[in-house]
């Protein structure tokens, strides 16, 4: 790490110490039985029924969604919060984590192509959502750009949680829009109860012919002492889509240019403009191939408990390129909330096809003309130990700690484009508070540190370092049918890089820049059960997020998104107020959560066209201003029938956000329209059906420079056995997903106007548990 980073390292050792000083206290320990194995604690009951395939795992009202995110338990400052697990999970895996969640209240997907795709949650991504493994950032690059996957496979995963709300804030001011955390079983948690326990999971799917496949082991060393390893492989061709690859307007601009191309007597353009207009059936380049390997040990009793884990992930992947745009689309995204989507290429897409010279032209700026593809690998090393101290006051003290480098080489045909290296690391102590007399809590640290670097053709931002730490406090009280909660963040962030251009293009310079925030988040919460079961509540929020380096530092031509993207080091702090409101529970057959909020924004920061070019590139430049974001979600499942061995369930999931740039700005890009979700889940003995309608309404509510996406609606059955009862892990599902082959779009992608959804897509899936 560079000078910068110094305090971190410091955090780190101390962080080690801590641990190896705690071992002792966890040997002393070491003539009592070892907890039977489980992924959650047992006074942490999971939300999900692991049987048929129901949707009822996302709300379970008779008792407290309970999360296993570090220190954010059974929170109703967590006002919105999802468990996915089980039979649930092993249904809806996709090679990404944002195509995985995208059935759960509030949650979109990027959806940028089948090899990446990010949550969108409550119409907000990138910096503003956190992508967790086990309470830790995923230590990517992911949150920079779409393009860029996320290095976390769902296949290792043994439950994800999705958490809306303040209390997120926890994980940091990049959590603003909420959190996704991955549970995996790499550092053991439990001693297996018959010395070893074996999980096997194989999926397949005929949209993209995707196989893939994953196992975990976890075999007692002794009685305290826990080995885990596990690896994952997948592999898939070309999507099948359900209509056009193109949308409507892409098409209509495409078919334009074939009449002009067709009436000056340009056959072989106008064939060509033809051909992509009418393209269907198959989205080109846009195949995965992904594998892991994992280990790690944990030393577990009753003082605590202390493991190690390593980890490598391996992806490579098609960036499918948007139709008539040559190869600009070398990287093939924005990152988060920019005012503006690729249809400023329109004018580009029509000289292009007249340029008999543009290959020239490109070869003179080194760019290749193959397909675009994306090899990407992580190597990551975990810690994460717990000391139960059990007094009056202190209970525990929880400490995890992460460390990745990351490269990832894009490729134009078989040429190297842009390499992005990252090096960070990620540390957490948190003091775990005992509850004394319905007054709980826990007050923590956590540090982040990031060297980064881009080099190559696309590398529109300059080497960097960021540094944060953050002081944080979750405070409970708890009297009677009232509760308060209390949550506060202190976060610093130093930004700094040695060679940012400044200046205009003619008398441009490169510069040391240096710059810092302190940022200040606070949130407060009262809550009251109405009932046994049901309990309404209002959550404030104040909140600040630093700005990123991207937002910082960007100057220079992005030839993935055909824009030359301009940043502003001197920007501030972006400022939030949010006020939420929910309700949540069970009154007899029925459980329900449902939430309305806000949030309003002072110096939002987004990006948007200035006119002018340069670079031979349209010109696009960060902004900050004011922004207002509102929405409402909610879930509700109902028990229909309960006779003879038969249940029959009724589900319904909706959500809606509406966000708006103030000063007659305009909507904010890429925010998901009007969802509803609706199905019926049934199960027999061993056997377990369900059959859900999905629909998406047309978003018209578009910024500059984006086009509409039109309505879909998506019809999926699934089938499942337990060949061994019904309490058994071991599971065997089929579906079928998008029944009628409809084209479907995600509105909140960058690539939605030529990456549709899967088209109709038959899938296998068996888990294998024991």
């Amino acid at each position: 790490m560079t000078q910068g980073g110094t305090t971190l390292k410091i955090f780190a050792v101390l962080l080690a110490g801590t641990a190896f000083t705690a071992a002792p206290a966890f040997a002393q320990s070491t003539d009592v039985p070892a907890a039977p194995s489980t992924e959650v604690p047992a006074d942490e009951p999971t939300s999900s029924n692991d049987s048929a395939p129901t949707r009822t795992g996302h709300v379970e009202a008779n008792r407290e969604i309970v999360v296993t995110a570090p220190f954010v338990r059974d929170l109703n400052l967590l006002a919105g919060k999802s468990v996915v697990t089980g039979d649930e999970l092993i249904r809806d895996l996709r090679p990404q984590i944002g195509d995985t969640l995208t059935s759960l209240p509030g949650v979109s997907a990027t959806s940028f192509s089948p090899g990446a795709s990010r949550p969108v949650l409550r119409g907000f991504q990138g910096e503003r959502v956190r992508v967790l493994t086990d309470g830790l950032g995923s230590l990517d690059v992911s949150n920079t750009s779409t393009d860029h996957g996320v290095t976390i496979d769902p296949l290792t995963a043994e439950r994800i949680e999705v958490l809306r709300g303040p209390a997120v804030m926890l994980f940091g001011s990049q959590a603003i829009g909420g959190a996704v955390n991955v549970i995996d079983r790499r550092i053991p948690r439990g001693v297996p109860e018959h010395g070893y326990h074996v999980d096997a999971i194989g999926t397949y799917g005929s949209a993209a012919n995707e196989r893939s496949g994953g196992a975990g082991v976890d075999v007692a060393l002794s009685s305290q002492i826990v080995a885990h390893v596990d690896g994952s492989y997948r592999k898939s061709d070309d999507l099948r889509i359900g209509g056009y690859q193109l949308s409507p307007t892409l098409r209509n601009e495409q078919l334009g240019i074939a009449a002009e191309e067709a009436a000056e007597g340009h056959v072989e353009e106008a064939a060509e403009a033809r051909a992509l207009a009418n393209r269907r059936g198959r989205l080109p380049n846009s195949g995965t191939e992904t594998y892991t390997l994992g280990a790690g040990v944990a030393l577990i009793n009753e003082g605590g408990s202390l493991g190690f884990s390593v980890g490598y992930y391996d992806s490579k992947y098609g960036v499918p390129e948007r139709p008539g745009a040559g190869h600009a689309h070398g990287e093939g995204g924005h990152d988060h909330d920019h005012d503006h989507d690729h249809d400023h290429d329109h004018d580009h897409d029509h000289d292009h096809d007249h340029d008999h010279d543009h290959d020239h032209d490109h070869e003179e700026e080194g760019h290749d003309h193959g397909d675009v593809t994306i090899a990407m690998k992580q190597f990551r090393a975990d810690m994460r130990g717990e000391v139960i101290a059990g007094g009056d006051f202190l209970d525990r003290i929880r400490f995890r700690a992460g460390f990745a480098d990351y490269e990832h080489t894009e490729f134009e045909g078989a040429e190297v484009g842009t390499v992005f290296n990252s090096q960070a690391f990620e540390g957490r102590v948190e003091v775990v508070q005992a509850d004394r007399g319905g007054w709980r809590g826990v007050t923590g640290f956590q540090g982040f540190t990031r060297d980064f670097s881009a080099v190559g053709a696309e590398a529109f931002v300059p080497p960097n370092v960021t540094d944060q730490y953050g002081l944080f406090t979750l405070q409970e009280i708890n009297r009677g049918n009232w509760e308060v909660e209390f949550a506060g963040r202190y976060e610093h962030a130093a930004v700094r890089s040695n060679a940012v251009r400044v200046g205009p293009p003619e008398d441009e310079a490169t510069v040391g820049v240096s710059r810092s925030f302190n940022a200040f988040s606070g949130a407060l919460g009262l809550s009251y059960a109405v009932g046994p079961e049901v309990r309404i509540g209002i959550n404030g929020s104040r909140a600040e997020r630093a700005p990123s380096a991207e937002e910082l530092f960007s100057n220079g031509p992005h030839v993935a998104t055909q824009a030359f993207e301009i940043g502003n080091p001197n920007f501030k702090t972006e400022k939030s107020w949010g006020l939420e409101l929910y309700a949540r529970g069970r009154t007899g057959p029925v459980r329900f959560q449902v939430s309305g909020y806000a949030t309003w924004f002072d110096d939002y920061i987004y990006e948007n066209a200035v006119g002018g070019e340069r670079d031979g590139l349209p010109v696009f430049q960060y902004f900050q201003a004011g922004a207002r974001y509102y929405g409402v979600e909610g879930e509700l499942t109902a028990d229909l029938i309960r006779t003879n061995g038969f249940e029959l369930d009724g589900n319904i999931v909706a959500d809606y956000v509406n966000a708006t740039l103030t000063n007659d700005r305009g909507p904010v890009p890429r925010i998901p329209p009007l969802r509803v979700l609706g199905g019926l889940s049934a199960r027999a003995g061993d056997f377990g059906g369900r059959v859900e309608v999905e629909h998406v309404t047309a978003q018209n509510r578009v910024a500059s420079f984006e086009t509409p996406t039109e309505d879909f609606t998506l019809v999926n059955a699934s089938l499942s056995f337990k060949p061994f009862g019904r309490e058994s892990e071991t599971t065997f599902i089929v579906s079928a997903n998008n029944i009628f082959d409809v084209d479907a779009r995600r509105h909140a992608s960058f690539t939605k106007d030529f990456v549709p959804l899967a088209g109709r897509d038959i899938r296998v899936a068996a888990r294998l548990s024991f």
